[in-house]
């Protein structure tokens, strides 16, 4: 299983780290990707990283803000955001695959690729 956990609410221009920790399966054995869902919105791509974590890709809109990193020691994976902008309110997913393809731009940004699914955490950003 797949939680996700960290969101709130939180001013513009604030920060948050987003965890997703897993439970009875061999993390490192796992590329992770985050999701999020706009009210009314489609779930679309935030980040990925790959199982080391030595390789992780970025949706421009998020770039430069967002960073997503791992501890695969501890089963856990992390997204922080800085500068958050009201338009980052969504709820945020982590998901994850054992296929390493995952990782190619044709594949990463598709929710239909992901094995597993975490339940999801709100973030909402205030104006």
């Amino acid at each position: 299983q797949l939680q996700a956990s960290g969101g709130g609410l939180v001013q513009t221009g604030g920060s948050l780290r987003l965890s997703c920790a897993a439970s009875g399966r061999t993390f490192s054995s796992y590329v992770v990707g985050w999701f999020r869902q706009a009210p009314g919105k489609e779930r679309t791509f935030v980040a990925v990283i790959s199982r080391s974590g030595a390789s992780t890709f970025i949706t421009d809109s998020v770039k430069g803000r967002f960073t997503a990193s791992r501890v695969n020691a501890e089963n856990t994976v992390y997204l922080q955001m800085n500068s958050l902008r009201p338009e980052d309110t969504a709820v945020y997913y982590c998901a994850a695959d054992r296929e390493n393809n995952i990782l190619a731009k044709r594949n990463r940004e598709d929710v239909r690729k992901y094995e597993f699914w975490g339940q999801g955490t709100l973030v909402t950003v205030s104006s």
